[in-house]
């Protein structure tokens, strides 16, 4: 009798040991990566490498599925989605990002930064930091935990530019947020929003004429393709903010939370370096590939646009303008 009480003690032990291992599994927390950018970028390399990281420093508490290529919506709609806690980390441009909190915009603005030297000094100064915390505020806790160089973007067109004149009429594709509009306006061309997912075929049946992009994105979307030349005017140093929503963040332990901090910061880190170098070898690769690569003189360009990025219809200070301006 108490060899089969043991016995069905042990049973119910054993069962109970796999409820348990059951709880377990089922308190294992499964977060959403969303991004519209291609599987063979750096954004999407870098997100897979640190949800691996963060697996492996969370011992495997927290797995993130990574979303690229606008699987699960366009910029606005995982913008939208974050806040309603549909996905639980994006990457997102500074111009989008500054929609909730205006000033965190002044680093998509037209020849806001020098070089990429400026926008480092930016990316690791208490200024940029002092505008993630009020887009924090703003945003009801969304958290900047990554910051990634996404390139200087340039224009590519069918019909040769050299000066801010040439661009007058210019149907020009822009991304859908205000602020990329200030740079095609200063030069008299038209702004065009059209969805990121959509500008190879835009460009292809003529609904614009021109598109604005980095080099390493202008290769990876093949815009060069249904283009004749890639003008160099380098009139913005574009970045992307990684953000994890505010009910995800909260949710975190404090060790997981350093870990997140630590993680998509490297990972952001990491990213940047991988498209500086492509950057500075995709010039000579378009010359081989049979593009016409404009070098134009930047300065028209930019004085074009100093009423503007500097005026009161900015969506920044005069004030926030020369701080950036300051930083070496």
């Amino acid at each position: 009798m108490k060899r089969h009480t043991l016995k069905r003690l042990a049973g119910l032990a054993a069962l109970a040991m796999l409820a348990l291992g059951v709880g377990a599994a089922q308190a294992q927390t499964k977060l959403k990566w969303a991004h519209v950018y291609e599987v063979h970028e750096a954004y999407h390399k870098q997100a897979l490498w640190a949800a691996d990281e963060i697996k492996k420093r969370t011992n495997g508490k927290v797995q993130i599925d990574v979303f690229p290529a606008s699987t699960l919506g366009k910029e606005t709609d995982i913008n939208q989605s974050l806040t309603l806690g549909t996905v639980d980390i994006i990457y997102t441009g500074m111009a989008f990002a500054g929609r909730t909190y205006p000033p965190m915009s002044i680093a998509s603005g037209p020849f806001i930064f020098r070089d990429f030297k400026h926008w480092e000094a930016f990316r690791t100064s208490p200024l940029f930091r002092e505008l993630a915390q009020q887009y924090e505020s703003k945003s009801g806790g969304h958290r900047i935990l990554g910051y990634t160089y996404y390139g200087q973007r340039h224009l590519t067109a069918n019909k040769m530019v050299t000066k801010p004149e040439d661009m007058k009429g210019m149907k020009l594709r822009v991304p859908d947020a205000p602020l990329f509009t200030m740079f095609p306006r200063a030069v008299g061309a038209n702004p065009t929003p059209i969805a990121f997912a959509e500008v190879y075929l835009a460009l292809q049946n003529g609904t614009v004429d021109a598109q604005e992009n980095p080099l390493p994105t202008i290769d990876a979307k093949k815009f060069y393709e249904v283009q004749k030349y890639i003008v160099l005017t380098g009139h913005i140093t574009e970045s992307l903010v990684t953000i994890v929503g505010a009910s995800t963040y909260n949710k975190l332990s404090d060790g997981d939370k350093k870990t997140f901090s630590d993680v998509l910061w490297e990972a952001s880190t990491r990213a940047t370096q991988e498209i500086a170098d492509a950057e500075s070898q995709l010039v000579a690769e378009f010359e081989k590939r049979g593009k016409t690569v404009v070098k134009v003189d930047r300065g028209p360009f930019i004085a074009a646009v100093q009423k503007v990025v500097t005026g009161p219809e900015a969506p920044w200070s005069k004030e926030l303008y020369d701080r950036v301006q300051a930083i070496k």
